[in-house]
């Protein structure tokens, strides 16, 4: 159920990054800017995953402790930065590459942990 959670929170960061870059480019502190915001609808679709996150994290929670399931929601940055590369077509160098194989890496240690 969490790793469902990583994937569902990359892919809702995913749309609200395309939503954002969908608004024009003048946008203030304004109602028009407030409307505009809040009537795209990959910006929409984005945050209604996070509320779908967040209830699926919250059943996770019930049954497994915070300590070892944070750190498991980190993956969500290794899939946001892999979609960032495959979808949005953003650069990926080999100091965020090094980051993502620690992060990687730390999950595994953790979770080898808790089958010990």
């Amino acid at each position: 159920m969490v790793m469902s959670c990583t994937v569902i929170g990359a892919f809702a960061q995913l749309l609200i990054k395309s939503g954002a870059n969908a608004l024009p480019a003048h946008l203030g502190f304004d109602l028009a800017s407030a409307l505009a915001i809040a009537t795209n609808l990959n910006v929409i679709a984005g945050y209604s995953l996070y509320g779908i996150n967040m209830v699926l994290l919250v059943l996770a929670l019930r049954h497994a402790e915070l300590s070892i399931l944070y750190p498991v929601i980190a993956l969500t940055y290794v899939w946001v930065s892999l979609l960032s590369v495959f979808v949005l077509h953003e650069q990926m160098n080999w100091q965020r590459g090094s980051g993502i194989a620690l992060i990687v890496l730390g999950v595994a240690v953790i979770g080898r942990e808790t089958r010990s």
